[in-house]
């Protein structure tokens, strides 16, 4: 019998966000410990999903330790970092010894006096187990892989679909080569190609160009004899860390040189698509326009500056100002707003709110939106999804939350927790038909599409302000590598050849 142990954090850090994850942030996630990690995931479609599935084997136990997925925001305090990697590395000790280590990680991870949380906590994890016990990685495609999450574990890969629907398949294969490592069957060698290039959030739906193209090249590498798996991972952009940026990774069975090899054919095959890594981008006011013009509903608008997905506060009304200075009546949005609740709370069911809502965290994203609002229902704000989701979630709870119709005509869907847009069932639960209504707002980029996708008519992605915003020309980095393209026009792969 094979022991596994499963455990992680998984966060992905906006350092462009002004809201900490602190002690309390994780406790108000939930920081799962044992069976009630089984309880979360066994049923879902996440990373943690497929390492609980590989225990299903007769001979392979996968014991759940540690687990907490965080809401993405900003940096993790450096009390928080230290208790949760002391709780992990104590749980890793104390239930061992093991055969072999499943982690759970996002590969965007940032706290304050760490610019990699994620190989930080690979190296904690390696202290405790020693060298000869193999160590996998399941990474989010968003990751910014350092030498640290290589040098750290035997084996590394990410999700290969945007959105994120292949978490639990790509999970289950790092548990697989886990076994066969500590079984002795395989010797995984890794090599590493970190890209000079970033690309823009608009273009990395690996659905359509040029993200798909660079799968296509992927899976060619995948066929390979002796290729146990492979990665282009996007990187995160809103992360202002040296790592920052897209990269290759290739795990081969006892073959550096292959692994090797194949690696840098693939680096150069993404490095010659850079110049489609950016796009053009649409205005909040021509997207209504277009909305509201549309032969067929309901066209989601996508708020990218106010991507959940990617750190934002999920409270910006800019998308809803101008739906109400263009007279765009049939719009639904979810905005993250306690106080609103609560004022509709004391309203009740078909009373009346003066309610101010939104932007209270950026400036850029308001002024909030002042309306009296009819209250038409109210929830707990906990649904449940077993279909299609991104990262393969299931269970949900956005807080106490209200959908209220306001004077000018929109329909808003109120949380008092900031929840991403993954499922209309956040919607229908609150006894709204998303049929009804011409525009739809999701504030997430590529996160929204697995789950509302086949309940909408078109798609436009919407260049609003904040912290996610598309154009990343508007913020200043200090910490990133230099060239980087298209920062750099004149970045070169490998060094020094254009």
């Amino acid at each position: 019998m094979l022991r596994l142990a499963a455990l992680g954090i998984s966060h992905e850090a906006n350092t462009f966000s002004a809201i900490p994850v602190d002690l309390a942030t994780i406790q108000q996630s939930g920081l799962l410990v044992g069976e009630r990690i089984r309880a979360e995931h066994a049923d879902a479609g996440t990373t943690m999903a497929g390492y609980l599935a590989a225990g299903q084997a007769p001979d392979v136990e996968v014991v759940p330790l540690v687990m907490t997925t965080l809401v993405p925001s900003g940096r993790i305090t450096a009390e928080a970092l230290r208790t949760v990697a002391d709780t992990l590395t104590a749980a890793l000790s104390e239930h061992g010894p093991f055969d072999g280590v499943l982690a759970a990680l996002h590969g965007a991870a940032v706290a304050d006096g760490c610019h990699d949380v994620d190989g930080y906590l690979l190296r904690r994890f390696r202290e405790v187990v020693g060298p000869g016990v193999p160590i996998g990685v399941a990474l989010d495609l968003h990751a910014n892989i350092s030498d640290e999450m290589i040098g750290q574990s035997d084996v590394l890969n990410t999700y290969r679909t945007n959105p994120h629907v292949d978490a639990k398949e790509r999970a289950r294969e790092i548990a697989e080569i886990v076994i066969r490592t500590a079984r002795g069957q395989v010797r995984p060698t890794t090599a590493f190609q970190p890209l000079p290039a970033v690309i823009n959030i608009l273009c990395q739906n690996t659905g359509t160009a040029p993200m798909a193209d660079v799968l296509a090249d992927l899976r060619t590498v995948l066929a390979e004899p002796g290729v146990l798996t492979a990665t282009v991972a996007e990187g995160y952009p809103y992360a202002d860390v040296p790592e920052m940026g897209m990269s290759v990774v290739v795990v081969t069975d006892g073959d550096p040189v292959a692994a090797d090899r194949h690696a840098r054919w693939l680096a150069s095959r993404v490095w010659a698509r850079r110049e489609l890594f950016d796009t053009t981008r649409l205005s909040p006011v021509d997207a209504l326009r277009r909305a509201s013009e549309a032969a067929r509903g309901p066209v989601l608008l996508l708020d990218v500056g106010d991507n959940i997905g990617g750190g934002s506060p999920g409270d910006s009304v800019v998308l809803l100002a101008a739906a109400r200075q263009l007279g765009v009546a049939s719009l639904l949005t979810i905005i993250a707003d306690p106080d609103a609740v609560r004022a509709c709370v004391s309203a009740g069911v078909g009373g009346h709110a003066a309610l101010r809502i939104g932007a209270k965290t950026d400036p850029r994203t308001g002024p909030p939106v002042e309306a009296t609002a009819t209250v038409l229902a109210l929830h707990d704000g906990r649904y449940e999804d077993a279909g299609p989701t991104h990262s393969g979630a299931r269970y949900f709870d956005a807080g106490p939350s209200a959908a209220v119709r306001l004077d000018s005509g929109q329909t808003v869907v109120l949380t008092s927790r900031v929840t991403l847009p993954l499922t209309p069932v956040q919607v229908t639960s609150l006894g709204l038909d998303l049929a009804s209504f011409q525009a739809v707002v999701a504030k997430g980029v590529h996160s929204p599409l697995a789950g509302y996708g086949p309940h909408v008519a078109e798609v436009l992605q919407v260049d609003t302000p904040g912290v996610t915003g598309a154009d990343l020309g508007q913020f200043t980095y200090h910490h990133r590598r230099r060239p980087l393209f298209p920062f750099e026009p004149d970045a070169a792969y490998p060094e020094g050849v254009s």
